[in-house]
């Protein structure tokens, strides 16, 4: 082998070990609120270092050889400069630039899920709590899906961040996106995960939710029927439950829903052009 014949062939190998030590695809960079930042943390090593943000830790991953962070910015962040904080390393910063999320007025007949009952606040603490406590959950992974298939194919009846108007009385904004589709169509895994809790909830109806690392969890609710047990694991594309109209809903739907260091943040993010495209087909 000559020496131009060495040349290339090194060349080739180097671009492979590059290529081996770029993480997977992260999430599309929106730096928004109810939007994911990716930070630098211009550091190095084989060991990950710990990020926080708002007092919750932070997803870390490697990109080439530098770490970075993936940060989910909270619906309720107002535009202006943040930072992140990392242990023994000091601070990052980054810029959350402001964002216009549309109206949305509704009608629910069953006046009990507008202006629940006493009663029903009891029971809607009790499972706030319950899924607080899985979202605040970071479970260490070495590798985490940041790329998702999407759970149902169908029409966006409900986009992400929307400012709820329910009977007339303002709500929280919408935390997931609605997809609009058949009762009884299958709801698969958009990514390998651990069901983190199931249940039938006030508001969300049947719910599973999916632990998929590093603070990284999914939500799908309003379900027929649930289908996996908690403490699962699930492969991409498992079935874990049946479209439903259960809970707060005027309609069969899927409310699909990721939460990311505590922070709810769009979907939509973690799709690829091919599966964005596919949304509001059948």
């Amino acid at each position: 082998m000559n020496t131009r014949h060495v040349k290339v062939v090194l060349s080739l190998l180097l671009a492979c070990a590059c290529g081996a030590a770029r993480a997977a695809p992260l999430p599309h960079a929106e730096p928004v609120p109810g939007g994911v930042a990716i930070v630098p943390l211009g550091l190095a090593g084989a060991r990950a270092p710990r990020a926080y943000f708002n007092g919750d830790r932070v997803m870390v991953r490697r990109d080439g050889r530098e770490w970075i962070a993936v940060v989910g910015i909270p619906l309720g962040a107002k535009p202006g400069d943040y930072a992140i904080r990392v242990r023994g390393e000091g601070r990052r910063a980054f810029a959350v630039q402001g964002k216009q999320y549309a109206v949305q007025r509704v009608t629910i007949e069953n006046r009990r899920k507008v202006d629940p009952t006493a009663l029903d606040m009891k029971r809607i603490r009790r499972e706030h709590a319950i899924i607080e406590a899985t979202l605040d959950t970071w479970r260490p992974a070495a590798r985490v899906p940041l790329r998702f298939d999407l759970p149902v194919r169908g029409p966006v009846s409900s986009p992400f961040g929307l400012r709820r108007i329910f009977n007339g009385e303002p709500r929280a904004p919408h935390s997931g996106i609605d997809i609009a589709v058949p009762a009884g169509t299958p709801i698969r895994a958009p990514a390998p995960g651990r069901v983190a809790a199931v249940g039938g909830f006030f508001f969300d109806g049947n719910m599973v939710m999916l632990d998929h690392g590093q603070g990284l969890v999914t939500l799908y609710g309003h379900m027929e029927k649930i289908l996996v047990k908690k403490g699962q694991q699930v492969k991409r594309g498992e079935v874990i439950g049946l479209v439903g109209q259960t809970g707060r809903a005027t309609g069969p739907h899927l409310h699909w829903g990721v939460s990311l260091n505590n922070a709810r943040v769009d979907p939509t993010l973690f799709l690829s052009h091919e599966s964005l495209a596919k949304l509001g087909e059948r």
